[in-house]
């Protein structure tokens, strides 16, 4: 089995790299790589790399990710999320190859109070969903042989994130407030890597598995009962902060206007992809307590 990774250097790729690695010849790429090329910005040359190297598997951890800032930025926005996995979608077709490909929970508009099923209807509250979503639909037309997970408040302990930001914050402040009213399932890259290695597994014998999927961890919370989360892992071993967690003030979303709005209601509903592939999902807390315990004993 021959796979092409795009993104090796973003959260997802970089576990990426270590989950798929065992499963055959991985040819991992980034914006940077040059004996192929891996800049999605590219089109022609991503075309190039798929023709060159003939993968059986084409893993897509690359995109564009800075939600605000995609509001004065559509057309690389569109580009990245939208135009390369065509692109891609294409190529892999014509090879009878798989993609796998990874979106995101911004593509619904958050206003269910239900967690989101794979059929419900979208409704992007942002540039950057509605370019992950035209992504999907490229895809789908396209005819190839493809998984796409869509997945949310992804974290890692390499790379720049929520867990991250409120360690870096709670050093640095008197005083901290995060939003209480936005709902979601925060995801390891870990785990979204160790899912996409077993699903890879399993889709030569079962193909007709193909299609989207939601991919989460279990349960859900707040960003403000995420932060508060990780800020009593961070007591409980003596990591030097400025504030504690009983000092954590939440507030509304109203309070903390952003360029790009966000869905109030993030869950995803993950019962297909635990059917389909005989998973089991485990806690956010779980996961983002193993993080925890790796980032704050190389303090």
């Amino acid at each position: 089995m021959k796979i092409l990774l795009f993104g090796k250097n973003g959260q997802v790729g970089w576990e990426l790299q270590r989950s798929l690695a065992p499963l055959g010849e991985l040819i991992a790429l980034s914006s940077s790589s040059e004996e192929f090329c891996g800049d999605l910005d590219d089109l022609a040359g991503i075309q190039q790399t798929i023709r060159q190297v003939s993968p059986d598997i084409i893993v897509n951890a690359a995109a564009y990710t800075a939600v605000d800032k995609a509001e004065s930025e559509p057309e690389r926005a569109y580009a990245l999320n939208a135009q390369a996995p065509a692109v891609l979608a294409q190529e892999a077709k014509r090879l009878n190859a798989w993609l796998i490909h990874y979106s995101t929970d911004y593509v619904f508009n958050g206003r269910s109070s239900q967690p989101y099923l794979e059929t419900d209807d979208c409704d992007p509250l942002n540039v950057y969903g509605e370019s992950k979503l035209e992504g999907e639909k490229s895809i789908r037309s396209s005819g190839c042989l493809h998984l796409i997970f869509r997945t949310s408040w992804v974290y890692a302990a390499y790379g720049n994130n929520f867990i991250k930001t409120i360690l870096h914050l709670a050093q640095q402040r008197d005083k901290l407030t995060i939003v209480d009213d936005q709902i979601g399932s925060p995801t390891g890259a870990e785990l979204i890597a160790d899912i996409t290695a077993h699903a890879l597994r399993m889709i030569e014998q079962k193909p007709k598995v193909s299609g989207l999927y939601h991919l989460t961890a279990s349960g859900n919370t707040s960003w403000y009962g995420f932060a508060k989360f990780i800020l009593e892992n961070a007591e409980r071993a003596n990591y030097p902060l400025k504030i504690q967690s009983i000092a954590l003030q939440p507030i509304a979303s109203s309070d903390f206007p952003l360029p790009a709005k966000r869905p109030f209601n993030s869950r995803l509903n993950t019962e297909k992809l635990t059917k389909n592939f005989a998973l089991v999902l485990p806690s956010w807390q779980t996961g983002a307590a193993r993080t925890l315990t790796e980032l704050l004993n190389n303090k």
